[in-house]
């Protein structure tokens, strides 16, 4: 654990300047780089700590305007960071949270962020940009919310692979939607000025992508409409 007493900001310095920082990353190469760049960029490190046990303590005694801090931290090197960004804004819902992670966790980074502004959640191999790294303290600092943009694609993508309608065309999801209104399939066809057979065509192969295979028991048109509803 290391405290700073207070000191004035280097002089010529961006929006954040004289932000009191406090640091809690096990990894001390680390950390002691993120707080020469902190320095470097006019911001105040006035504490840091490689433990989760000492955050909570140097947060309460510190009062910074920004922490940032490991989301795997000793002892455990589970959730220990996490934990403590929880406590933060529980105890103290002014203060600015970046949390920094080796990779991209999308549970941990949805439930973070929804606590609200001043929050938020980065690959530590951004950190390497140091423009965009001090940039994206400042908006945080400023009250907004910032997700890696890893992050962002890993959510992309996964809403893509769940989500029963992806593999449908715009066309498809037309013929789709209006068979949730109801419609036959000549009542489709003069909508959308197409050809009865055509909309036949498109039917079957909305059913082969929603995998609604043919049987005895089901209508696998009204299988295709409740999807249709329940992915609205």
């Amino acid at each position: 654990m290391t405290i700073k007493s207070s000191g004035e900001p280097a002089s010529g310095q961006d929006a954040a300047a004289g932000t009191r920082v406090l640091l809690a990353e096990d990894d001390v190469l680390l950390r002691e780089g993120l707080a020469s760049l902190l320095e470097r960029s006019g911001l105040e490190v006035v504490g840091q700590t490689g433990s989760s046990e000492w955050i909570l303590p140097l947060v309460r005694q510190l009062e910074p305007d920004l922490v940032v801090l490991d989301i795997r931290m000793p002892p455990t090197n589970t959730t220990e960071g996490l934990d403590a960004a929880r406590e933060i804004r529980q105890e103290f819902p002014s203060i600015a949270i970046l949390v920094l992670s080796a990779h991209a966790e999308v549970e941990h980074a949805m439930e973070l962020l929804a606590t609200g502004q001043r929050i938020g959640y980065l690959l530590k191999s951004r950190v390497t940009n140091v423009g965009d790294f001090v940039e994206t303290l400042e908006r945080i600092v400023r009250g907004g919310s910032v997700m890696d943009p890893a992050l962002v694609q890993e959510l992309v993508t996964a809403r893509r692979h769940n989500d029963p309608l992806a593999e449908l065309s715009p066309r498809e999801h037309e013929v789709l939607a209006l068979m949730a209104e109801g419609r036959s399939n000549a009542g489709i066809a003069r909508r959308l000025w197409v050809t009865e057979g055509t909309v036949e065509k498109h039917v079957r192969h909305i059913l082969t992508k929603l995998d609604l295979p043919e049987t005895d028991d089901d209508h696998r048109r009204v299988l295709a409409v409740v999807t249709y509803l329940e992915s609205r």
